[in-house]
């Protein structure tokens, strides 16, 4: 059964959705069109279910945050720039707070969405849109002004950074990539922007850079494996010692690795039951298509010499075995390397097409580092492991207590990397915790000396309908 703090949260998620759903219908089609009928009825009902049930709905909106009948919301990824996009929208009128009465009416969303997407009044927006509302049909519905923000706590400050590099990288990855796909010209720029800031944030604020590589969405795949890719190439970069020029250019170079892929078609890269081999010699012109993709680009001062040879070399190996294959000798870039096992750890972490059941990301590194077929630098892989820790973010764990829990953060001691912290998810008979409980693994206990727990095995996460996404994301 469903506890009532779970059941908020998701009803809260659906909420904003079809809020933004019906504000975008009701911007740009008539009041009238089928298309706006439908999403002010999916609202409507959505509202009568949650106040049906709770006996009132009251949002509220600070800064980024979203409340619902004073439960915060935990928000990810797959829906974070839309929530934002709700945000900005309320925020313009200076409207902190929306009330709704039991009684309400599919006909006073429409009047209220309506009002709320006009331009703000100049000199005063709250007081304007409130006029608006108490001259309409609006019976049901009431606001209430923004109010000051408090000042989050360091590592919530933290995270949000993270949360807003990681969905502006993602969707400008999204909209370089498509830009390739279909021959438009590519703003460089932009992309330069955003893996500074990737650089800046992982430079000082690492771990929750790498917790937003766990924000994989099946959908968005291609776009944010590119992201996740410039992220852990950042990050094993600076453990590396590379200076900040250098790691400009190292993620620049990751970010557009898998640029070949834009020229491969759709129907290859998302072939769900895997490639035949006229496939693979497709999907193996990808390094060189990726070569010659970012050769031909415009908007750099220089040819970017560097990141067309990760392009073309990150599928090389260490032994020349991978492809394409090299006439003559040749040692693959150390950038490459590194991109290689960034690429590497990303996609064997990640659902994809072909890969419904991704592998726990300790095992991922195991094979990495233990496996020398794989092809793979080990002192690179060393450095990743020394930022993820062995058992990564997101890694699902069966505790020697018989507690469950997920990894949210890895021990910054190199000497105790299978100690992370964790948000204990249920307790030694498997009941849920209504509220997840966060632990360091290297606690000791304090009458015997001993550790108080220790993880003995990971899990399939799938196996238990976790999305472990929404507990590495929230403090």
């Amino acid at each position: 059964m469903t506890s009532p703090e779970v059941q908020l949260q998701e009803d809260g998620r659906k909420l904003l959705v079809s809020f933004y759903a019906a504000l975008r219908a009701v911007k740009f089609y008539p009041i009238d069109n089928e298309t706006v009928q439908k999403a002010l009825l999916d609202l409507d009902r959505m509202v009568k279910r949650l106040i049906q049930r709770e006996g009132l709905m009251d949002f509220r909106v600070v800064g980024d945050f979203f409340f619902l009948n004073e439960t915060r919301l935990r928000l990810d990824l797959r829906n974070f720039s839309t929530f934002g996009s709700v945000a900005r929208t309320l925020h313009l009128h200076g409207i902190g707070e929306v009330h709704v009465e039991e009684g309400i009416e599919k006909e006073e969303w429409a009047a209220f969405l309506s009002i709320i997407l006009r331009d703000p009044e100049p000199e005063d927006p709250f007081e304007g849109v409130s006029k608006r509302i108490m001259g309409s049909n609006i019976r049901h519905i009431s606001i209430e002004a923004e109010r000051e923000i408090e000042p989050l706590d360091l590592e919530e400050a933290k995270l949000d950074g993270a949360k807003r590099t990681y969905a502006f990288s993602v969707q400008m990855a999204r909209d370089v990539l498509t830009d390739v796909r279909i021959g438009r010209a590519v703003n460089v720029r932009k992309v330069k922007r955003a893996v500074q800031t990737i650089v800046d944030q992982v430079l000082t604020n690492e771990p929750s850079m790498v917790a937003m590589t766990h924000l994989r969405d099946f959908d968005e795949y291609t776009f944010t494996h590119s992201v996740n890719v410039c992220i852990f190439s950042v990050v094993i970069g600076q453990r590396l010692g590379l200076e900040k020029l250098d790691l400009y250019d190292l993620g620049l170079g990751a970010l557009f690795h898998d640029v070949g892929k834009m020229r491969v078609p759709a129907e290859v890269l998302n072939k769900p039951e895997g490639l035949n081999e006229e496939d693979w010699a497709l999907m193996k012109e990808h390094p060189t298509d990726g070569l010659l993709q970012l050769f031909q680009l415009h908007g750099f001062n220089d040819v970017p010499f560097r990141q067309m040879l990760m392009a073309y070399e990150h599928h090389m190996k260490t032994d020349l075995k991978g492809y394409p294959s090299s006439r003559r000798p040749r040692s693959p870039t150390l950038f490459s390397l590194i991109v290689s096992v960034a690429d590497a750890f990303d996609a064997g972490t990640s659902r994809r097409s072909y890969q419904y059941r991704p592998w726990p990301p300790d095992a991922v590194l195991r094979e990495m580092k233990e496996n020398p077929k794989r092809g793979f630098h080990p002192l690179i892989v060393k450095a990743l492991i020394t930022a993820t820790g062995i058992y990564p973010v997101g890694t699902l764990v069966i505790l020697d207590s018989y507690e469950m829990g997920v990894v949210t953060k890895a021990n910054p001691d190199p000497k105790k990397l299978h100690q992370p912290e964790i948000k204990i998810l249920s307790d030694e008979m498997g009941t849920p915790l209504a509220i997840p409980r966060t632990v360091r693994l290297d606690e000791l206990d304090e009458t015997t000396g001993d550790l108080k727990r220790s993880i003995i095995k990971t899990a399939d996460p799938n196996r238990y309908g976790i999305q472990v996404a929404e507990y590495v994301t929230v403090t």
